[in-house]
């Protein structure tokens, strides 16, 4: 788009079906590639993607030539799919329904991608339920409790 301008920063909390601990530390950092390369391909740039076992955080400068909903249906499916053909768990691997999404000035990208970088730091003293209903009511967004990530 010729002569737009935008400077675009978003945190997307993404949750395994059901919270399990499907992400295994010896294949996440490929995980973590193949996500990055999905989103490079639409455009847009990963700053920072890390995460427990049961979900990832991603710090994405997005572009405005896609919406963010469509960037991560892409996103889990392909990922879905590649952890499912590879064989990477012994149960057929999805993501939950739905997403987290957070903006952010460019002022607030080193805060939160240290942030990400340390979640499994993180979350030895908050639980996610206490994390993604922090993240809620930090931006000020109304939730309806069945709809939240259930936990296990």
């Amino acid at each position: 788009m010729a002569n737009t301008y935008t400077q675009l920063h978003v945190q997307v909390v993404i949750v395994v079906q059901n919270r399990q601990s499907l992400i295994k530390d010896h294949w996440k950092d490929d995980l973590y590639k193949y996500i990055t390369g999905i989103i490079q391909n639409y455009g847009h740039k990963v700053l920072q993607i890390n995460g427990p076992g049961d979900h990832l955080h991603i710090l994405i400068g997005i572009r405005p030539t896609q919406s963010l909903s469509d960037l991560m249906q892409h996103v889990k499916q392909n990922s879905s799919r590649w952890i499912n053909d590879n064989k990477l768990t012994k149960l057929r691997f999805s993501w939950q329904q739905g997403y987290g999404e957070f903006s952010y000035s460019k002022s607030d990208i080193p805060r939160i991608s240290t942030y990400i970088e340390n979640q499994e730091e993180h979350h030895k003293k908050v639980s996610f339920m206490d994390e993604y209903k922090d993240l809620l009511d930090e931006f000020d967004l109304e939730y309806d409790n069945h709809y939240i990530f259930k936990p296990v």
